[in-house]
Parts: C-alpha cells; structure tokens; sequence
C-alpha cells in the first residue's frame, strides 16, 4: 500500500523533481528552469568520490590533492573511494551512499569526481534526486561520470560540469578554465580553445562541418554513454539543445555506429547545434572494417542536418580540457569555435 500511495502523492505534487528509488519512477512535470549552484571560494570544503572505478593506488589518491591544494580547496575523500580494484569492488550501495553523503553534508560546497571508468550508470535507479536538487552543489566529472550529469540534468533540474576528473592531466588551460568556471571569475564564460599564435602549425585544430551559429541549453557528454541510454528513463531531452559529444579511443566505424543511432532515434533532427569535441585516438580506422576517417564520418551525419556543427573543440578526452557547465543556454559559433553562456552558471 505504501508504494501506491507514493506513486500517487508523486504525480499529484507540483513540482520539477522527478524522484526515483527502490526502481519506482514517478514523473513529475514543472518548468525547465534550472537550479544553478553557489560558486567556489578559496578554503571551502570539497568531496572527492568516485562513482565508477575505485582508486587503490595512494599515489593517486595524492595526486588528486595536489591539484584541490593548488585550488586553494579542502576535502574530504569518500569512504569507498580505495576499496578493491575496479567497479566490482564495491556495490551500488555503497557508491550512492558516497555520492548521497557528500550532497547532505551542509559544510561540503562541491563534489568531485576522482576518476571515471566504468559503473556510475549502475547508480541511476537508486538515487534519490529530491536529495541532490535539496542541497545543489558544484559537481564535476567527464566520461563514465556523463550518466551522473544526464541524471542530475533531468531529474534533480540541476546545472553540472563536464570538466576534468582529479586525477587529469591538468595543463594550464584546463586548471585556469576550470578555476575560472566553478569560482565564479566568469559567471556567463566564453569557451574556445586555447591561443596558438605563435605556433606554426596548431595543436588543436578546429573544422567547421556546417556554418552559421544557434542557441540552446547545453547538452552533451560521452557519446558512448549518451547512446547507452537512449530508449530509457535517463536519456537527454534532445530538444531545442547545443550538444556536444567527445569519446576516446574509438574507431571512426564505431563512432559511425553509435552516431546511427542518435539519427534513427530522431535525437539529432531536435538539436540547434553540434559540437564534437578533439578526438586524438579516434582519427585512425581498421581499413579491414571500414574505409571513412572519422572527419568523413562527421560530414556524413551531421552536414545533411544543415545546423551549425564543427568538430575539434577541447572537451573531454583530451590533456587541454574545457569545463563544459550542462544544463545552462549558450551561443554557439560553429566558424569561430566558440560557445558563450547566455546566463549565470554558478551564482
């Protein structure tokens, strides 16, 4: 009887909170408006967990401090963080109770992901999201951790961050833009690529596929990920949205295959814009297999489209990384490279 009536009183309560647990889900309609987090300032106090994959290595767990001290940051690492060896080691249970604990703890003021790796779509159905969107907080993390920013997206109406994990490699772009994003030193900021203009050939080159330029809410994360959850309670709303996706380490078929699959799912046609971000170990392909580069495969899916979408932009998998805020609107120039915010991501 009890879980009757919980089903009942969810979808009579008005509100934008979609909570799920003990696998019920009860939808709750409200307004798109999201739940913006309160920025960084120097000497808070972090959480450090790892939804996927656990860190045994202490050195690791070091090298994830150099960067919070450097941050002018304190923390705390979650309880399970350095059980086991990989995902197995630790249950559901105990990954969600990391996660959960670090949201209800009034004196943490962000969470960071340590690591991605596999396992953090196991956490879905068994999070409480009235507990995440209750206590809203920076949260930052890239990868396997793109199920996690779906979910809050969705479900908690709360903005994330696609942005480095502690244990990145960490070049001077990648820590002054995330530092330049969660402590709030650009509250609407301008993404693009890092300066080369002394350089004779650029490291990071950026293609126009389509021209012209668009807005919508950001969207977006590891393409392998976001197709893991197409036809479930977790996928993106396509809708009206600048996407972005990044991926590593995948052959241009597989990029092809899982990009099939956004077009047969019509997600592709909803979008005002594409940006697939620098994919340095996607460039190659099994010539057994396939005969397209992975830039042929982008034109294929993406210039029928004739929305503005260019490819090379420093997300994701890539030492140079951007920290992508989710969840909040953008513009987006798909000549120039560049994705400015349109309103407040942190407060």
């Amino acid at each position: 009887m009890e879980l009757s009536r919980r089903n009942f009183l969810g979808l009579l309560a008005a509100t934008s909170i979609t909570f799920l647990s003990e696998n019920i889900f009860s939808k709750i309609k409200g307004n798109d408006n999201m739940i913006i987090p309160e920025k960084l300032r120097e000497n808070d106090l972090v959480g450090v967990i790892s939804p996927a994959t656990a860190v045994p290595n202490p050195d690791e767990l070091i090298r994830a401090k150099e960067i919070l001290e450097k941050l002018n940051l304190r923390y705390t690492f979650a309880r399970s963080i350095s059980k086991g060896s990989n995902y197995k080691s630790r249950s559901v249970a105990e990954r969600v109770d990391d996660l959960v604990y670090m949201f209800r703890n009034p004196d943490i003021r962000a969470v960071f992901c340590i690591r991605g790796g596999y396992g953090s779509g196991q956490l879905l159905d068994e999070i409480d999201y009235s507990t995440i969107s209750s206590n809203p907080k920076i949260f930052v993390g890239y990868s396997d951790t793109t199920a996690l920013h779906i979910a809050f997206n969705k479900f908690a109406k709360m903005v994330t961050f696609h942005g480095p994990m502690l244990l990145s490699p960490f070049t001077q772009y990648s820590f002054e833009n995330l530092k330049k994003v969660i402590f709030g030193l650009e509250t609407k900021p301008k993404i693009q690529n890092p300066s080369e203009s002394e350089k004779i050939r650029s490291s990071h080159f950026l293609r126009t596929i389509y021209p012209g330029s668009s807005e919508g809410k950001v969207i977006g994360g590891n393409l392998s990920i976001i197709c893991s959850l197409l036809g479930t309670d977790f996928e993106y709303d396509f809708q009206n949205s600048i996407l972005f996706l990044e991926d590593v380490q995948e052959d241009p078929y597989r990029i092809d295959r899982m990009l099939n699959q956004l077009r047969l799912a019509k997600k592709l046609n909803q979008v005002n814009g594409i940006i697939f971000g620098e994919c340095i170990d996607c460039l190659t392909t099994n010539q057994n297999v396939w005969d397209f580069s992975l830039g042929e495969v982008l034109d294929y899916y993406f210039k029928p489209l004739k929305k503005p979408s260019a490819y090379g932009l420093c997300l994701g998998h890539t030492p140079d990384q951007a920290t992508i805020p989710i969840g909040a609107k953008a513009y987006f120039d798909a000549e120039k490279g560049i994705l400015q915010y349109l309103e407040n991501v942190v407060m």
